[in-house]
């Protein structure tokens, strides 16, 4: 009784000069809640419903549906939830008392004959959550996973949109292949015009060389293009989980987009994201956790009984006259561990900290991502109107140096100039519709936006 006394009066010395840190974590989700998003106006309906729904293409929606299912690095994700399931019923596990089954035997000769001493036992043992240390390591657990399955589903929504957007890239690409095609069979009807006048004295020879200098050059850039266009193709069947040959084709155009996406986030959207859930799950169980670091400090107690029978022979096991039992109870206090304890709680209160302001930074994060794909939304449109306006002009342009340089009022260098200039601005009429197709999906995923 004199042990008890003093293993329990250390315990409540030691715990009453330790002092839980302030609740960093709790705090932390009052400061950053719903209300401190401004909500402004919401986006159009073209955003409302899905990511999938950004665009209507059949096609499109069965590349995206594949990578979602066989993605490597997605269902590498998926592990990792299934882990984090696995870990949240091991930490519900002490939660109730443990029970295991033993049986054996022995046989010794003392010199006074052989003595044989058979039993078999049921034990069972509950620790008693007094200071909810367990009921904190659980509730951890669980922020755990809900943490890992909210990461799952960004990684789901990450992979749908670089797959859109890798789609895009191959689709912009086979229409540059398509461009730079035309181009080299442009300047080669250029080439051979230049030398039929030439060869009618009505041209020079450098005229000849610049000619087919455009001419090489238009080839050596469709070659490029080619290869470009290549490299995208493998780019969807990697995300797609297949081998990155080049045999697929999009054969599509890129969407023309023509209604506009209207500023504002609100802030239910805003914390649809699961980047943002997984973050603030992740504060959650820093918190818990130094709960438990705490709870760390004071006794355990736990109780353990045994039953069973106790023999020395086999037949006999079964029968009650030969009933073994106990029941204790343990009292286990820190009185000296060098400081490790304390320093688990620090530790403990530092990671909360630390997933506070990760917290905080993924919120700035999804603004910026949200502001820049606006910004970039309005640039774009902008850029294309003014870029498709150029084209119009280029060809117009083109046509009257074509006639003038029959008419032998312009040199070859104007003419090849202008019809550079066509190509050049076509080319960026494509790349500006693919970048508006891309930015699209941007900011739906930025702005939560499942798939």
């Amino acid at each position: 009784m004199r042990i008890l006394t003093l293993t329990l009066s250390s315990a409540f010395i030691i715990s009453g000069c330790v002092t839980k840190p302030d609740a960093l974590a709790p705090a932390s989700q009052q400061s950053i809640t719903a209300g401190k998003f401004d909500a402004k106006q919401p986006p159009t309906p073209e955003l409302v419903d899905s990511l999938s729904k950004v665009f209507r293409d059949s096609t499109l929606d069965s590349i995206v549906q594949q990578a979602v299912k066989n993605n490597p690095d997605l269902r590498t994700s998926l592990a990792r939830l299934d882990e984090s399931s696995f870990n949240m019923t091991k930490a519900n596990a002490p939660l109730l008392p443990s029970l295991s089954a033993n049986v054996g035997g022995a046989r010794q000769d003392m010199g006074l004959g052989t003595n044989n001493q058979l039993n078999a036992t049921l034990d069972a043992s509950w620790e008693v959550d007094i200071w909810g240390k367990i009921r904190s390591g659980s509730r951890a657990s669980a922020a755990d996973y809900y943490s890992t399955a909210a990461s799952y589903e960004a990684a789901k929504q990450s992979i749908a949109a670089q797959t859109m957007q890798a789609w895009f890239d191959l689709a912009s690409a086979e229409q540059s292949v398509d461009l730079a095609t035309r181009r080299y069979q442009s300047f080669q009807t250029t080439e051979k015009l230049v030398d039929n006048r030439f060869v009618h004295g009505t041209g020079g020879l450098a005229d000849v060389d610049l000619a087919k200098t455009e001419t090489l050059s238009s080839k050596s850039s469709l070659e490029s293009q080619r290869n470009l266009r290549d490299q995208a193709a493998r780019n969807v069947r990697v995300l797609t989980g297949s081998y990155p040959d080049a045999s697929l084709t999009a054969k599509a155009k890129l969407p023309s987009l023509r209604r506009s996406v209207k500023a504002g986030i609100p802030s239910d959207v805003m914390l649809n994201r699961p980047d943002i859930v997984a973050a603030y799950q992740a504060i959650v169980a820093t918190d818990e956790r130094v709960n438990v670091a705490y709870a760390d400090l004071f006794p355990s107690f736990t109780l353990t009984a045994s039953g069973g029978q106790n023999s020395n022979s086999l037949s006999d096991l079964a029968k009650s006259g030969f009933s073994v039992w106990s029941v204790a109870g343990n009292f286990a206090a820190p009185l000296f561990d060098a400081g490790q304890r304390r320093a688990e709680l620090g530790a403990s209160a530092a990671r909360a900290e630390q997933a506070y302001f990760s917290y905080q930074s993924t919120v700035l994060s999804a603004f910026r991502e949200v502001e820049n794909a606006l910004g970039s939304e309005r640039y774009l449109a902008s850029q294309l109107s003014a870029t498709e306006q150029a084209l119009t002009a280029a060809k117009r342009a083109e046509e009257k140096t074509m006639r003038e340089y029959e008419d032998g009022l312009v040199d070859i260098l104007q003419l090849l100039i202008t019809q550079r200039t066509v190509f050049n601005t076509e080319e960026q009429v494509i790349q500006l519709r693919a970048a508006r197709a891309k930015n699209r999906v941007s900011l739906a995923l930025a702005l939560g936006k499942a798939y």
